[in-house]
């Protein structure tokens, strides 16, 4: 053997990156358990097992394939690399281009070669040049490219059915009494046993037994089939919808392993269109799963790149609060939305994006909370955390702490979005309808305390003109400020 391929975490699999060009007699493959990562947080028992589990699942399939294979533990990436390497003898290295800044950092004096990341569907060098060529990131007109491009949902020149986009289809909450299908559990095997032992003596947060969480590519396969077979029909529909007895919604839970390799987007997509063309599809569930994929992933992954490393330091509306204990606490809240999410997280180390934007964001933002601890958090607790997925959606769209570089407006709202979306107000101990007094709902008194402390940054905005107008058509303005301190102290101190 002359060459070692390094694989990390996230790129696990053999079709795709620099292990296409692994030569079984010739190569020696190299996949490395840093001790400095998994003790540097204090990362959600589940979202390490994953990781991990279904790191070690991979490297006994490519041994199983013939392929010689070394599983490494050790302090950092780069001394495991280094270690095997002179055991072997070998100082020829390969990798994919790594999927971080923070990666890529880490190899600046290793002597290692990368190749190109087909992990996903846009090179960044064709992203760049779309963005080089805007005068705003719009990712809709990157959506409407990318339809083109890869002739997906096209009719000639002209988007299927008549209309790139269907999300105003797409924003119902769940009519009473309304089921989807519960996500199968999970039989694990020794290897994930193994890893559940090992996490298991680490400070970490959350429940630690997994349950839904696929740990190898055929597992993920079958997650993927479950959500065509079951949940991709009314998945357009309320996708926005925040039930409270349905964790998942139609949702596919299906992140994670096209974040870590074991789902290519592109497989996944066909995978999609082939179910929509059997004719009991709606188009706005299709095109609203296609655009998640093709658009959005694309599109965040493309800006995490184009913005540069510095970019999760933005904090353009200066918030300097502490992370509010009820993120990390659920029982330090009596609002239902935050524990009952929170909880969920806990309990599964994930939730869909709704309840991440517009309701711990959301929270996040209105109380000012330091945007790069908001995101420390994010990373540690959701199964699916990348940094090239967490960056963007957080500081970008999450919080507005770019100054509105990827968003034209901040995703902000009072109780009621939360209400008309949700199930979580009624039997809560506050009215989304009410921002003062003993029965105010946090959200709705921080919502226009918000407005009215930043409207000098935002009078300019157009897209804020109708909400920061109605601030104008409040007659307690002075007791909306005054909620909102008091708020803001019981809230830091893990009291409402």
């Amino acid at each position: 053997m002359n060459r070692i391929i390094y694989v990390p975490h996230d790129l696990l699999n053999k079709n795709y990156g620099a292990l296409k060009q692994a030569d079984k007699k010739n190569d020696l493959i190299v996949l490395v358990e840093s001790a400095q990562t998994i003790n540097s947080k204090k990362w959600h028992s589940q979202r390490l097992q994953f990781i991990i589990s279904s790191a070690r699942h991979f490297a006994q399939e490519l041994t199983d394939s013939g392929f010689n294979v070394i599983y490494q533990k050790g302090a950092t990436t780069i001394q495991g690399l280094t270690q095997i390497g002179k055991q072997h003898k070998i100082n020829n290295f390969l990798t994919t281009y790594p999927t971080s800044f923070r990666r890529l950092e880490s190899f600046k004096d290793f002597p290692i070669e990368f190749v190109d990341n087909d992990f996903f569907i846009t090179p960044t060098n064709e992203f760049t040049d779309w963005a080089k060529s805007q005068k705003s990131f719009k990712m809709e007109g990157f959506y409407r490219q990318q339809r083109v491009k890869l002739n997906v949902l096209m009719e000639g020149k002209d988007p299927l059915g008549g209309e790139w986009n269907y999300d105003h289809e797409n924003r119902n909450p769940v009519p009473k009494g309304y089921k989807s299908h519960e996500l199968a559990e999970f039989k694990f095997d020794e290897i994930d046993n193994q890893v559940a032992q090992e996490i298991s003596q680490l400070t970490t947060w959350g429940e630690g037994q997994n349950k839904y969480w696929a740990t190898t590519r055929k597992q993920a396969l079958k997650r993927l089939d479950e959500f065509l077979k079951y949940n991709f029909k009314e998945f357009g529909a309320y996708e926005d919808a925040m039930p409270i007895d349905n964790w998942s919604v139609n949702h596919s839970v299906i992140s994670p392993y096209i974040n870590n390799g074991l789902l290519h987007p592109l497989e996944v997509v066909d995978a999609a269109l082939k179910k929509f063309e059997s004719g009991d599809i709606p188009i706005a569930s299709c095109e609203g799963f296609i655009r998640q994929i093709i658009g959005w992933r694309e599109y965040v992954n493309g800006m995490y790149w184009f913005l540069g490393s510095e970019y999760q330091y933005e904090n353009k509306l200066a918030a300097k609060r502490d992370l509010l204990p009820l993120f990390d606490d659920p029982s330090k809240t009596k609002m239902n939305c935050l524990a009952t999410i929170v909880t969920d997280i806990q309990e599964r180390a994930w939730t869909h994006h709704i309840p991440r934007l517009m309701v711990l964001s959301n929270l996040a933002n209105l109380t000012g909370v330091e945007p790069i601890q908001f995101l420390d958090w994010m990373r540690r607790v959701f199964i699916d955390a990348t940094d090239w997925v967490m960056v963007p959606n957080v500081i970008g769209m999450g919080l507005h702490a770019d100054g509105g570089i990827m968003m034209t407006k901040p995703y902000i709202s009072g109780g009621s979005y939360i209400s008309k979306m949700g199930q979580f107000c009624k039997g809560c101990a506050y009215d989304p309808k009410i921002r003062v007094g003993e029965k105010a709902c946090p959200f709705t008194t921080l919502y226009w305390n918000y407005l009215d402390e930043h409207q000098d940054k935002f009078k300019k905005n157009h897209r804020m003109f109708q909400q920061l107008n109605g601030l104008k058509r409040l007659n307690d303005l002075d007791e909306v400020r005054k909620q909102a301190t008091l708020f803001l102290k019981q809230l830091s101190a893990g009291e409402i």
